[in-house]
């Protein structure tokens, strides 16, 4: 017979909680609540999931939950603990990568913790959760258990981090994903000028990424850069002689690559 899950209250109606929210119901857990400053967004939410109450009001008092999840942005999320009520002794967790476990220190009557899967999310694109790594933290050791057998109930990838190493995980994570994708949009802007097919550079890209986690990233690098080669370096350049902005971005990109070989 299956074990009945936590009781959680989903603050936030985002990407993150449109993804976390079915992801824990699926794994046993029971949502029930929903807040969003917008009382439509929360609705929304709600509705998705099972029996669901959702609110635009911070006043959780009678709620019934186990754990608060507060999944809203990073700059919104003092505001929302300075404004939200909370039973006395409530676990709070938020599922920042940049917020330190010390922004619940100004409120005192509850126990701060974090629950941040390292992901990146969009509303329509599908997650697998069992192959996210859910870094954990918190103030005591019980709101710990919580967190990991929740944790563990959507992910094989569990560990306890603390804010410094995962303000540095989030600093790295911003460069493999962050800019990787930027980068992806600035290759698609290129070879659409020319009406070539973005796809294209699918299986170059997977290669890359698959070389880049099998070896040392930097010892695997190929193209231009690493080969010092001035002539195609020029080439390039001079193709990107109207988009200065992506010139800047080669030749610092360029003289990074050259001088890490």
């Amino acid at each position: 017979m299956k074990k009945p899950g936590y009781k959680i209250a989903m603050l936030g109606a985002g990407n993150m909680a449109w993804h976390l929210a079915p992801a824990l119901e699926k794994a046993g857990h029971e949502v029930v609540l929903v807040y969003s400053r917008t009382l439509e967004n929360a609705q929304t939410l709600a509705k998705a999931l099972k029996a669901t109450q959702s609110t635009d009001k911070p006043d959780f008092t009678n709620s019934p939950a186990d754990l608060y999840l507060v999944a809203v942005k990073d700059t919104a999320l003092p505001g929302l603990l300075q404004q939200a009520v909370f039973p006395e002794g409530s676990l709070v967790a938020h599922t920042s990568g940049t917020q330190p476990l010390s922004v619940f220190e100004s409120s005192p009557e509850i126990r701060g913790a974090v629950f941040y899967p390292l992901q990146t999310f969009s509303k329509n694109t599908p997650v697998d959760f069992g192959n996210i790594p859910f870094c954990l933290e918190a103030t005591d050791e019980n709101a710990m258990f919580l967190l990991r057998k929740m944790a563990g109930s959507l992910s094989q990838k569990v560990y306890d981090v603390s804010s410094q190493d995962r303000k540095t995980l989030h600093l790295a994570a911003v460069f493999a994903c962050n800019f990787t994708n930027h980068l992806l949009g600035i290759s698609s802007e290129i070879l659409q000028k020319r009406e070539l097919d973005f796809q294209m550079l699918k299986p170059l890209v997977e290669a890359t990424v698959q070389k880049a986690f099998s070896q040392e990233p930097f010892s695997v690098q190929t193209g231009p850069a690493v080969r010092r080669d001035e002539t195609t370096i020029q080439e390039h350049l001079q193709l990107l002689q109207h988009e200065t902005g992506y010139q800047e971005i080669y030749r610092l990109l360029t003289q990074s690559i050259q001088q890490k070989s």
